[in-house]
Formats: C-alpha cells, structure tokens, sequence
C-alpha cells in the first residue's frame, strides 16, 4: 500500500468515526428527547439509553422528565371584602408531551408566558370569593386544589401536566402595610399610654394609702406615749408622795435644791446678793439662818 492509499484510509476511517458519532446520542433516564430534522420535529424518544438519528441533517433537543418548578411575578388581587393582597405563586409541573410542549411553547420561557396568565386568572378568581380573613383558613387549600385542577386541564395542550399550584406569599400593598404599621403603632402608643396612666393612679391610691397608715400609726404612737407618761408620771407623783411621807423635812430640802440647781445654771447664769430668801433657809449663817433640818 502506497503512502496515498494510507492517507485516503485515514481519512475515511476519521470520517467513518464522525458520521457513526454524528448519528448516536444517549438519552439519560431523567430526560426524554425530540429528534428534528431541519428544525421539524420528526421522532419524541422518552426511553432512556443509546438512540440512532442521521447525521448533520438531524438534531436532537432534551426536556426534563423531573418535576419542574415555574416561578410568577407578583400580582394584586381583590378579596370578596374588597381588600387589596399581593399574591406571589408557584406552580410544579411536569413535560408528558415532548412533541407539543416543543410545538406550542418551545421552551420553559414560553410556557410562562402560555401558563402564567391561566394561573393568574384562576388565582383571581378564587381569591374573589373569600373574604382577607380566611385567606390562611384550611378554606386556602381547598380553592388551591381547585385552582390546581382548573390550570392542569387548561394547561394540558400545551404537553404539561400541572401537578400543584401555591402560593408561597400572601402579603397586603406597601400602602397598605403602612397604614396598617402606623395603626397599630398609634394602638401600642395608646395602650402605653392607659397603662402608664394606671400605674401612676394605681401609684397614688398607694401613696396614699400609706401615707394614711403613717398618720394613723404616728397617732397610735402617740396615744400610747401620753398614756405612758401619764402613768409614769402618776408613778413618779406617787413615789415622790410616799417619800414626802417619809420624811417631809429632807423632801422639802431635796426639792429646793433641785429648784435652785434649776433656777440657777452655772453655764450661764451667776447670782450676786445677799444669801436670804427662801432657797438658803436650809443654810447656816452669821445673821441666824435656820440650821439644815436634822437627819431622820
């Protein structure tokens, strides 16, 4: 074989690998495939494993045959009391129908836009009829399953089968929610307010009524104080008398020192005079004063 001959077999047996590579493709089990040729659709293959297709003029183009999620915007809707909610959705889906999902909607993006507005609509609709009350009632799962129902038959002719819709945030305007912010602040701020103006009463009807049990003890106090010294003063009369009666001359005596001690402090107070009177009759002196009273 001459150097020609070799390359020629090189070259067809390159080509023979792209053609074989060109006409095989592998199809996972979480996937199903749509064969197009020229860009029509020409064979739906949903069984998993090792396919055939004629090469450079045949595509193929994959589809999830997992759960799929599908995501709306966020909408305002009216309740039945003619409230205002944002409502954000979510939808789970599944392709069953490769051939018309890729006819209808060709892509996820599509289908949003096919399947959005359907959802939507029955949201609206359902959420029509209840009042903002019972919107997280167990009455909410019940309108969900036939809102669900309702966008599966609608949704079904364009190859998909809707398994759940929900709604994963059911929240009131930014107006709204901050008129209702501010109510309920000017709430909080009244009951402060009355409660504050409880305590201060409640703290009065207390200071008062410990300032009356202060009187009446201070009262008390003082009742038994007089009544004390009175008694301690009818004792001390009582003693002085039974010792005025055992000896009159040394009580006299006693008691007028106790009148001259008081009557003159030596601190502050210096007698000049003559030693006559009645205080120095107890005392001797050159111009005859009696003489102290014998002791008994």
């Amino acid at each position: 074989m001459n150097r020609t001959s070799f390359v020629a077999v090189i070259i067809l047996a390159v080509i023979a690998v792209v053609v074989l590579l060109s006409s095989t493709f592998t199809v996972n089990q979480w996937q199903q495939a749509l064969v197009l040729q020229f860009g029509q659709p020409r064979q739906a293959i949903s069984e998993p494993g090792l396919h055939f297709k004629m090469p450079f003029i045949q595509n193929v183009i994959y589809f999830e045959k997992r759960l799929l999620n599908l995501d709306l915007a966020p909408a305002e809707m009216p309740t039945n009391d003619q409230k205002q909610v944002v409502v954000e959705a979510y939808a789970k889906y599944i392709i069953v129908d490769p051939l018309k999902f890729y006819q209808v909607v060709r892509d996820e993006g599509g289908l949003r836009g096919r399947v959005g507005p359907i959802i939507n609509s029955n949201l609206r609709g359902e959420i029509g009829k209840v009042p903002m009350s019972e919107m997280l009632t167990a009455r909410r799962a019940q309108f969900m399953r036939s809102i669900t129902e309702a966008v599966n038959q609608a949704a079904l002719i364009y190859g998909v089968n809707v398994v759940d819709v929900r709604m994963k945030r059911v929240d009131l305007p930014d107006e709204n929610s901050q008129a209702i912010f501010r109510r309920m602040q000017t709430q909080r701020e009244q009951e402060a307010r009355r409660l504050r103006a409880e305590g201060q009463r409640d703290g009065q009807k207390i200071k008062a009524e410990a300032d009356k049990q202060q009187v009446v003890i201070l009262a008390d106090a003082r009742r038994q104080a007089e009544v004390l010294r009175g008694e301690g003063d009818g004792e001390a009369t009582r003693i002085y008398n039974d010792a005025y009666g055992k000896d009159p001359a040394f009580f006299d005596f006693y008691r007028s020192m106790q009148a001259l001690t008081q009557g003159l402090d030596g601190a502050n107070t210096t007698y000049i005079g003559p030693p006559t009177g009645d205080f120095f009759r107890f005392f001797g002196s050159e111009q005859g004063g009696a003489s102290p009273p014998p002791a008994q």
